[in-house]
């Protein structure tokens, strides 16, 4: 089997970016999303970001215009899904709504179409479960933001067959990315699996130890060499993001993390991190603030 054309359900955050990178690589793509609203606030920010390649001498204005015209914004589940080899579902990381999507998909998309989901934490061979094709079910799990991120994570359910675990990882090389694959279908797959407990594991020895978030960052940045400090990347990416995770990951197995108040205590004030401007730390005018963090900082751990 051969992949020429994609569609990605959900034209937020990540849905955006997958469509963005795979029309890169030369697919034809097309985005699809419940409201036409939504489409166009997500080609706008697609159109702002080839922009950003050109000003950077990355791509010409010539390729930026061919990249964009691959990628097409549709509503209608069936027009958005005919003629596709691949689909790659990136809405919300709410199991029931993704069991919903795929009931509807599973019957609008012809019976050679590969399903690949983008979630993060949920079990693929759950969600697999819930149509006539586990076989051509598997979980390709880009990180934010897919036009920088190297690492996608490519998560076989228990049906899945070999031939679209390696259909998936061929696919994710051609778009320029490194795929990892994550043998047993387990809440957080790997990098989730390691992370989420990091951030609450952080909380606890600021709070055992009576020490700054700072001097933590600056320890796991300086002294482990992390290109980031915990509490800096969980706000990066979303304290909403990281309190569903926990959610998900601790109903499935408790053994796998024990969830500090904090994280609960900042989704409820809506304090998310960057994209709020406050979480773990505070931000102006909606940009990235950097934060102080130092060798003398990382000396007091």
């Amino acid at each position: 089997m051969e992949i020429k054309n994609i569609t990605v359900l959900g034209s937020g955050i990540m849905g955006h970016g997958i469509a963005q990178v795979s029309a890169m690589a030369g697919y034809n793509v097309v985005l699809r999303d419940i409201e036409q609203p939504f489409l166009d606030k997500a080609m706008e920010k697609i159109k702002w970001s080839l922009d950003k390649l050109v000003s950077k001498e990355k791509i010409s204005e010539n390729e930026r215009d061919e990249i964009f015209s691959r990628i097409k914004p549709i509503v209608d589940l069936k027009d958005a899904v005919h003629n596709c080899d691949l689909v790659i579902e990136a809405v919300p990381e709410i199991m029931e709504l993704k069991k919903k999507v795929y009931a509807e998909l599973d019957k609008a998309a012809s019976d050679q179409v590969v399903f690949a989901s983008n979630t993060s934490t949920l079990p693929i061979t759950e969600i697999a479960n819930t149509i006539s094709r586990p076989k051509k079910f598997i979980g390709i799990h880009f990180f934010n933001p897919p036009q920088l991120m190297k690492l996608v994570e490519v998560i076989p359910g228990q049906e899945t067959s070999d031939d679209i675990t390696n259909l998936t990882i061929n696919f994710v090389k051609s778009v320029n990315k490194i795929p990892v694959t994550c043998r047993k279908d387990v809440p957080g797959f790997i990098v989730n699996r390691l992370f989420i407990p990091l951030v609450h594991e952080a909380c606890y020895v600021m709070e055992r130890q009576k020490i700054q978030q700072t001097e933590i960052d600056s320890a796991v940045k300086f002294r482990l060499g992390f290109p980031m400090g915990i509490f800096e990347l969980a706000d990066f990416t979303g304290l909403d993001v990281i309190h569903k995770a926990t959610v998900e990951m601790h109903v499935r197995d408790k053994k796998v993390i024990s969830p500090h108040p904090k994280i609960e205590q900042l989704f409820n004030e809506k304090k998310l991190g960057q994209k709020s401007g406050e979480g773990f730390y505070k931000y102006s005018d909606d940009k990235y603030e950097r934060i102080p963090l130092s060798e003398e900082l990382a000396k007091k751990m």
